[in-house]
């Protein structure tokens, strides 16, 4: 069946057509009204007809198989069939910062690193970056970022979608830590995911990371794997940050500063990664190592 993410809002005060309940406040054989991205591609992309099976998820956990009851030229409706309660979350949390890339490799980056399970993404500037967003830029930029790592979770299965954080320059980032992660949410994200910042799982990045590691070069005298690694992917449900620099690299004076802060160098293998690979190869080696590691 397809699977679509279905926006909701938390502003009850605001009654205009973009306004969607929390699917979890609704009985089952309740109709629905779709979201107008939902309807216009399930109903006139893949050309659906009234009887249909789907299923919609919210990020608010779990997900609902839908029967397509009405549909229209601008909306549809739909009835909830029955709620499945399966959390297919990673399971620890992983908060990527990374340098903004060109084009299809930023893109690369985001969509591979949610079908890996990352829980949020803030974006960077630095000074060998590539790509510097004027302020006009970024609301769009980010919407289209949110976007790809949406479309990813309707493919790959998953029911939370990360949060795409709105670009900071890397020393803004490592100087001011995010201590209130439901006003960065909802400030700092796309309007079509701010309402997830309530719901006690996003609520968990408000925490100090249990490690933060930067992907660095291979380097003489740095050990392959963090000494710290295997114990904290042994917690129970352990929260690692990663930075990840642009094809040129962190400057000196920032690789200083993110191990003032905290950040631990960590080498993955013999050669030189780029930037939209370097995620995909963490996240991959993170989720192998957890199983041999955990109790």
């Amino acid at each position: 069946m397809r699977r679509f993410f279905y926006a909701t809002s938390n502003d009850i005060s605001n009654k205009t057509d973009n306004n969607y309940p929390h699917l979890s406040t609704l009985p089952i054989g309740a109709s629905v009204e779709l979201t107008e991205s939902i309807a216009h591609h399930w109903c006139r992309v893949l050309r659906a007809n009234i009887g249909d099976h789907g299923i919609l998820f919210d990020g608010f956990g779990g997900e609902y198989q839908v029967q397509l009851q009405t549909m229209s030229k601008k909306h549809a409706t739909a009835t909830l069939i029955t709620h499945i309660n399966d959390d297919r979350s990673a399971p620890l949390l992983t908060k990527i910062g990374l340098v903004i890339s060109r084009g299809e490799r930023m893109d690369y980056a985001i969509q591979k690193s949610t079908e890996l399970g990352v829980t949020a993404i803030q974006l960077l500037s630095s000074h060998h970056g590539e790509v510097n967003l004027k302020p006009a830029q970024v609301e769009k930029k980010l919407a289209h970022w949110q976007q790809v790592a949406i479309a990813a979770c309707e493919q790959c299965g998953l029911n939370r979608p990360p949060v795409i954080l709105a670009p900071l320059s890397i020393n803004d980032w490592l100087r001011d830590p995010v201590t209130d992660i439901e006003i960065a949410i909802s400030s700092a994200v796309s309007p079509i995911v701010a309402a997830l910042s309530k719901d006690h799982y996003y609520q968990l990045l408000q925490q100090p990371a249990d490690l933060r590691l930067q992907l660095s070069v291979p380097a003489a005298g740095q050990p392959l794997i963090p000494k710290a690694l295997s114990t904290v992917l042994a917690q129970e449900l352990p929260y690692i940050e990663l930075l990840i620099g642009p094809e040129g690299g962190l400057s000196d004076e920032e690789c200083l500063k993110a191990q003032s802060v905290g950040f631990e160098p960590w080498q993955i293998g013999a050669r030189v990664l780029r930037t939209e690979t370097a995620p995909v190869v963490a996240l991959a080696t993170l989720h192998a190592l957890l199983p041999l590691v955990s109790h």
